[in-house]
């Protein structure tokens, strides 16, 4: 019959089991990251422009039909 793990049984268990999937995992390299951040960066700003472009718009619009 196995061993029943106590309470720090587990949790070593636990961290050498993460520790292992960690060294599977495919690091990004230094360019990768930077022009995924750079992507990111570029499509917040879009976002936000258009955004800002239709909330304007709108209150265009709609500030006359209130008053």
């Amino acid at each position: 019959m196995a061993k029943e793990l106590g309470f720090f049984g587990k949790i070593s268990k636990f961290l050498k089991s993460v520790k292992s999937e960690l060294k599977k995992v495919n690091w990004p390299n230094k360019e990768e990251i930077t022009s995924n951040t750079l992507v990111v960066i570029v499509t917040v700003i879009a976002l936000i422009t258009f955004i800002g472009i239709i909330d304007l718009a709108l209150a265009n619009i709609i500030t006359p039909l209130i008053s």
